[in-house]
């Protein structure tokens, strides 16, 4: 009898042994996987900060760029083209509310009537515009955006204006990714007849109404 309970105390003396070194191990394994899990933690806010830090110093660059251009336009008088660097000779808007710089290239210059494929001589006035957005506005996005006036589509494999807007836009947004601008800051719109900026009663104003703007975003 007292054999027997002598067993039994050892048996019981090794099972709590062995519940003690488990549970050692156990919390262990918890301690080491929540300091894991605490320095990832801590990892991604001292990110978050970097970010939200980066993200307000380029908010302020962009903010001091839009202050120096409406300094240049409304104090020393210079022409939106000339204070944007793109020159004389070139239809550019400077839009302080919105941010935006627009550069204006009539149809006429880029495209035969009803096309969407470049005419060798629109080549040297897009790739001077080119030039400027990557000296200048190379981390902005872009907007390429193409207009028509209201005429219809006649004899050709457009549906209809917006189509043709469309093509237009990527047509242009296709040749400035080839001489360098980065693909992830530009997109393509087609706005067909919906935009207009002048009378399409008249045929000055479709002249003008027939478009494509690039948009240079400034904030």
């Amino acid at each position: 009898m007292r054999v027997t309970n002598k067993k039994t105390l050892v048996l019981l003396s090794c099972l709590v042994s062995f519940a003690l070194l488990s549970g050692c191990t156990n919390w262990k394994k918890k301690y080491e996987g929540l300091n894991v899990e605490n320095e990832n933690t801590r990892g991604l806010l001292d990110r978050e900060r970097t970010e939200k830090g980066q993200l307000a110093e380029q908010v302020t660059q962009n903010q001091q760029t839009i202050d120096e251009l409406q300094k240049q336009i409304g104090v020393l008088k210079k022409s939106p083209a000339e204070a944007t660097g793109f020159g004389p000779g070139y239809d550019v808007k400077f839009n302080a509310a919105e941010g935006t710089i627009t550069v204006t290239v009539p149809d006429a210059i880029l495209f035969d009537s009803g096309k969407a494929e470049l005419k060798k001589a629109s080549i040297a006035e897009l790739d001077h515009i080119q030039s400027v957005v990557r000296d200048k506005y190379a981390s902005r996005p872009i907007d390429v955006v193409g207009h028509t006036d209201t005429d219809p589509i006649k004899k050709s494999k457009w549906a209809d204006n917006w189509e043709l807007s469309a093509q237009r836009a990527l047509t242009v947004s296709r040749y400035l990714i080839k001489r360098g601008i980065s693909d992830d800051k530009i997109r393509a719109i087609g706005c067909g007849e919906g935009r207009p900026i002048a009378s399409n009663a008249t045929t000055a104003g479709k002249s003008k109404n027939r478009r494509v703007e690039i948009v240079v975003h400034m904030r």
